[in-house]
């Protein structure tokens, strides 16, 4: 009941303040933005003025895949940036103006506290990432070609776990420190030294969560869904779930300090 109850308040307060009508708009155009821009870079050059006489621009060949990976690379980039914006005051901003101490005073199990929030932001967060990634889906099938519906559904799953784990760790650094700016240098930098390490040791660590969008990329070329793509989303789902257990202990051991 209490979770079902803080998880309500969350959703309510999203409408509120609007996060239910933006944040998709933001994933939208995020998703639509290089497929789109691309298809029509020859009619923009056009129009702006074309090319110096003589040059000659020649547009590579894009796939219906490629041009979907063009709306999960945007997403791996600025996604995750919006992402960790609208998180990294979820609990930070409220232990910081004590709101925090009045809602555990109920008292409110630490972890139902936790996870209902949580999973409140990672439904706009999820439901915003399937909208945006749905609407690529139809211009890419409009413009570059067809992508089967079941083949996008799968992507969407699949990538959607990459977004948990970067809902997952701010929600750590949330619970580690009470200052939003500190959350957002903290998470953002997190996630930089998981991009370097797997660029440096990529061809052997091939089911780190990083490799997901790779592993998202052959999947959608053969159709199938293999092994080391399996092994990259069990591997992710593990460190969401650890990583959000140690942000239940941090967080019962500072409030209670």
């Amino acid at each position: 009941m209490q979770w079902r109850t803080i998880f309500r308040k969350e959703m309510l307060e999203y409408w509120r303040n609007f996060s239910w009508v933006w944040v998709p708009i933001v994933f939208i155009i995020l998703a639509i933005m290089d497929p789109l821009t691309t298809y029509y870079m020859p009619i923009i050059l056009d129009k702006v003025g074309g090319l110096p006489e003589g040059a000659v621009f020649e547009m590579p060949d894009i796939t219906a895949v490629d041009a979907f990976m063009m709306s999960l690379s945007e997403y791996s980039m600025f996604g995750v940036l919006v992402i960790v914006l609208i998180t990294m005051g979820t609990i930070a901003g409220e232990r910081k103006s004590g709101v925090v101490e009045l809602i555990l005073v109920k008292p409110v199990h630490y972890a139902t506290y936790i996870t209902s929030k949580w999973a409140a932001k990672l439904t706009v967060i999820l439901a915003s990432t399937c909208i945006g990634l749905l609407t690529s889906w139809y211009y890419i099938n409009l413009l570059f070609g067809d992508i089967s519906f079941i083949s996008v559904i799968e992507a969407i799953a699949f990538y959607s776990l990459w977004f948990m784990l970067v809902v997952t760790i701010t929600m750590f650094f949330n619970c580690l420190f009470k200052s939003s700016g500190i959350v957002f240098g903290a998470s953002i930098g997190t996630l930089l030294s998981l991009s370097a390490i797997y660029r440096v040791f990529s061809h052997k660590l091939t089911w780190f969560p990083n490799s997901l969008s790779g592993h998202i990329g052959e999947m959608l070329q053969t159709d199938t869904i293999s092994n080391t793509l399996w092994g990259a989303s069990f591997v992710t789902i593990l460190c969401i779930i650890v990583i959000l257990f140690i942000s239940v202990l941090i967080f019962r051991k500072k409030e209670l300090a």
